[in-house]
């Protein structure tokens, strides 16, 4: 009964910004680690930020110094994305470790993938 919806994807031109949001909902008790993952066609997908719940951020070194990872409360994150590249392109899913009571394991949720798209 947990719940990830992503929005803010797009289309935009190299050097362009987009803002990402991520919202988890639904029998949440807490929540261990929200992040950013993407997957580019002919690739694997990789991480690109997450964030603990001690607010400990990692990033992937290709996106360090142009995109920003944050939070407003517990279960919202954000990606900004700045100084885009062609090399960004890709379908953007938010992943969400979470537990519904403490006496559960943690289990991953992920969103639905929002596509980011970088191209003059």
């Amino acid at each position: 009964q947990v719940q990830v919806v992503e929005s803010g994807g797009g289309l935009v031109q190299p050097g362009g910004s987009l803002r990402l949001s991520c919202a988890a909902s639904g029998s949440i008790f807490d929540i261990n680690v929200m992040g950013w993952y993407r997957q580019a066609p002919g690739k694997q997908r990789e991480l690109v930020a997450h964030i603990t719940s001690g607010d400990i951020i990692n990033y992937s070194d290709s996106v360090k110094g142009r995109f920003t990872i944050s939070r407003d409360n517990a279960k919202n994150i954000y990606l900004q994305m700045n100084k885009l590249k062609p090399e960004d392109t890709a379908v953007y899913y938010c992943h969400v470790q979470a537990r519904s009571t403490p006496r559960t394991t943690w289990d991953n949720y992920w969103g639905q993938g929002t596509q980011v798209t970088v191209s003059s």
